[in-house]
């Protein structure tokens, strides 16, 4: 038999920057969190949950995303429902989330309705 043949295994057809699978992944969060850098998105966790947040920073370790928190507000400060319901506030807290956190697909625009 001859030593050259590879059986389907390509070493001389791969290309000079290939990664590894787990490195291709962190490159690509790494990339769609840049693209979408001050934008309101929506982020895909690998627990299955999503997180909501505007992307603030992004470095080589992780996305740093401003997390938006609902508050209502004390009736005895504002007297109660006045007329306009009950009245809420919306505060966005800093939160830090390394790339590992993210599964495909990993960040999308919030959908804003017209």
């Amino acid at each position: 038999m001859d030593q050259d043949q590879n059986y389907g295994v390509p070493f001389g057809n791969t290309p000079n920057n290939w990664q590894q699978p787990e490195t291709q992944d962190f490159r690509d969060v790494k990339n769609q969190s840049m693209q979408y850098m001050n934008y309101h998105v929506i982020g895909q966790m690998s627990d299955g949950s999503q997180v909501e947040g505007i992307i603030e920073d992004v470095d080589d370790e992780g996305v740093t995303m401003l997390v938006p928190e609902n508050i209502e507000a004390d009736e005895r400060i504002f007297g109660g429902y006045g007329g306009y319901g009950r009245r809420r506030f919306r505060r966005f807290r800093r939160r830090r989330f390394p790339f590992n956190f993210f599964v495909f697909p990993f960040f999308f625009p919030f959908p804003y309705y017209y």
